[in-house]
């Protein structure tokens, strides 16, 4: 776990997650047609120094993204995250929802950018 350390040089937070919407595959997946063509989703950003990963605004820690088995994964993935931010699994126990205080994004020199950090900073890449 690490402390969130802010993209915008340590200037006041200006993450926030949207209360009553839990981070699920389902938004992850809306995020990344969203912020296609911007830099702002994994398989554009990669060549940056980005990796995938998510911020708890609440506690501000984050956790970059792994498969179930603690890998790293190469793309935004629910399975790896700590138990204390799951709220949902499957009956298979996928993780299916996160708390709404968790925020998709990436993880550069151990700095948490927003998926918009991310995509600004790839324009100047």
């Amino acid at each position: 776990m690490n402390a969130l350390a802010l993209a915008n040089d340590g200037a006041a937070p200006q993450i926030q997650a949207r209360t009553g919407r839990f981070m699920t595959p389902g938004r992850i997946k809306a995020q990344n047609r969203r912020f296609k063509g911007s830099g702002g989703v994994s398989q554009e950003n990669r060549g940056g120094g980005f990796l995938p990963a998510f911020a708890d605004t609440a506690t501000g820690a984050t956790y970059p993204s792994r498969f179930a088995d603690g890998r790293p994964a190469p793309i935004h993935l629910l399975d790896g995250l700590p138990d204390e931010w799951v709220v949902a699994r499957s009956t298979n126990g996928r993780v299916t929802a996160v708390k709404d205080s968790v925020v998709a994004g990436f993880l550069r020199a151990g700095r948490f950018y927003t998926r918009a950090q991310a995509a600004e900073a790839m324009t100047q890449h």
